[in-house]
């Protein structure tokens, strides 16, 4: 059984990815947040080095690093400060929840299981039927959803 605290977590998490889940990689200016901003406010590279404490050139690599994705979230937070704005980032799941990525990948594992074990039974002429081997993997697949066991992620 899944501990209560990550129960929690899981449910605390699925609701502030509800709130998120409109934002997408497209969202994202191609030449970045910083550039985009900058320009929207009609800021030379000059005004924001001058509130950064930067040089010219140095706010300019800031602005590629942030398109090439190498900036690092202190020094997006500090351009973010010196524009008024605040920083916001998030692990968006591919999949719909953490719950669907939790249950996506114990069906996985089910069956990966599943199929290893009528392997072995099929060389020993037990053969199961596709049918009960269904059944087996969404029984097995609900038993790794309830429990969550470390070696879901093996």
């Amino acid at each position: 059984m899944i501990p209560e605290n990550r129960k929690l977590i899981i449910e605390q998490l699925g609701k502030k990815y509800e709130r998120l889940s409109q934002l997408s990689e497209s969202d994202i200016p191609s030449k970045g947040w910083i550039y985009s901003i900058r320009t929207a406010l009609n800021m030379s590279l000059a005004q924001l080095a001058k509130r950064l404490n930067k040089s010219v050139p140095t706010i300019k690599e800031i602005e590629q690093r942030e398109e090439t994705k190498s900036i690092t979230l202190g020094k997006l937070q500090e351009v973010a400060e010196a524009l008024n704005f605040r920083l916001i980032y998030a692990l968006i799941p591919n999949e719909k929840s953490i719950d669907a990525i939790i249950e996506k990948r114990a069906n996985e594992v089910a069956r990966q299981i599943v199929i290893r074990t009528s392997h072995t039974m099929k060389l020993e002429n037990q053969e199961n039927q596709k049918e009960r081997i269904e059944q087996a993997i969404n029984e097995h697949a609900d038993k790794i959803n309830n429990e969550l066991p470390r070696y879901l992620w093996d």
